[in-house]
């Protein structure tokens, strides 16, 4: 299977003055074109102290110039990798655009008010599940997980307030390198890629401070 890209040239003079301005005009364009379901998906990938990867899908919940935010059980394994190793990448999968945002950085855990303050903006649902779900642990059949549900709704009916899991919340993730992707004809495509000033290309040295807000970026044109 392959399939010829075709798009408008995409050059240095497109791009924005820095990575997360440019970030969310390519989101904004997307997510209006009505052409990508859940345009906030993307792939996380985190890696054991040792070098042992995993990948998953996830949401987007917030993005601004200080990083990009997801909300999960903090005891899942990407929960667990990320506590012992908080080097992350992220990767937007834009195929209706021929297009893709690959982020690299570190995280760190949001605060807890700002936890729950999102918490309380999930479904009803959604907040038992959060509670319900041991995230990557195993269990022994569809049946318990249903059961647990069922006990946390009867605790906790529609309408009464639900606490945010101690052991769930949100991570940031600052980003060191970023980026933009655009596919072209002949497999010769547009890779643009911002690198804040004092990291590496790969997202090495990215730990503390902001995506943006003063901080210093380059940018490099990568061989597609």
């Amino acid at each position: 299977m392959r399939e010829q890209y075709r798009s408008e040239s995409f050059s240095e003079d497109d791009l924005a003055a820095d990575p997360m301005q440019q970030f969310a005009r390519w989101f904004r364009q997307i997510a209006a074109g009505g052409m990508l379901h859940e345009p906030n998906a993307m792939v996380v990938s985190t890696a054991t102290p040792d070098g042992v990867p995993s990948s998953r899908t996830v949401l987007l919940k917030m993005y601004d110039e200080h990083g990009f935010v997801f909300f999960t059980n903090y005891e899942s394994r990407k929960g667990r990798e990320l506590a012992a190793n908080p080097r992350v990448s992220l990767l937007f999968p834009w195929h209706p655009l021929a297009r893709q945002v690959i982020v690299t950085g570190s995280a760190s855990r949001v605060g807890r008010e700002e936890t729950a303050a999102y918490f309380r903006t999930r479904p009803h649902g959604s907040q038992l599940g959060a509670w319900a779900s041991d995230q990557s642990s195993v269990i022994g059949s569809r049946e318990e997980l249903v059961r647990r549900y069922e006990e946390l709704s009867a605790r906790y009916p529609e309408g009464e307030q639900i606490p945010a899991p101690p052991h769930w919340g949100g991570f940031r993730v600052v980003p060191a390198a970023i980026e933009f992707w655009q596919g072209h004809e002949n497999r010769l495509h547009d890779r643009l890629r911002y690198v804040r000033e004092g990291a590496n290309g790969d997202g090495g040295d990215g730990e503390g401070g902001g995506a943006g807000g003063g901080a210093a970026w380059r940018v490099e044109r990568l061989c597609p």
